[in-house]
């Protein structure tokens, strides 16, 4: 909600439909309150997995396309983000992230999910472009017999 209107005792917020609700100001002074209008600028991540066969060369490529998209959008997107491997899991992918900063702070939501969809559809885009997939392992046959 947001607070529409404070008064000695009582203040009153506005929904999103714009429907008004009034609280004693006694009952806030019990509660936590959010000033997302104050609030640092938002932060995100994807993560995303890799094939353990993909050259540093073509992570480095990733790397700088997506800076590339992040500098080309820096209405919405800080400059300052970072792609990091998390985890190499049974030697046979790798467990990466991208995290990211918003130019906005944290109220618009509706606004931040568009975002990074546009975000993820861009990182599928250059792994496509790239060749960069992950493949599961194949299939192994397992055989059971009664004893």
């Amino acid at each position: 909600m947001v607070a529409d209107e404070m008064n000695i005792l009582t203040t009153i917020f506005l929904k999103p439909d714009n429907v008004k609700i009034y609280y004693p100001n006694s009952v806030l002074a019990t509660k936590p309150v959010s000033n997302f209008n104050r609030s640092p600028e938002m932060g995100d991540s994807v993560d995303f997995a890799v094939d353990f066969s993909t050259s540093v060369e073509k992570i480095a490529d990733v790397k700088a396309k997506i800076k590339a998209y992040l500098e080309s959008k820096s209405q919405q997107w800080r400059p300052n983000h970072s792609v990091q491997l998390k985890e190499i899991v049974d030697v046979h992918k790798m467990n990466m992230a991208l995290y990211v900063n918003h130019t906005m702070k944290y109220e618009n939501s509706g606004e931040r999910g568009n975002r990074k969809s546009d975000l993820v559809f861009e990182l599928k885009r250059i792994f496509e472009e790239l060749g960069i997939i992950y493949r599961l392992l194949p299939d192994q046959e397992v055989q059971i017999s009664y004893v």
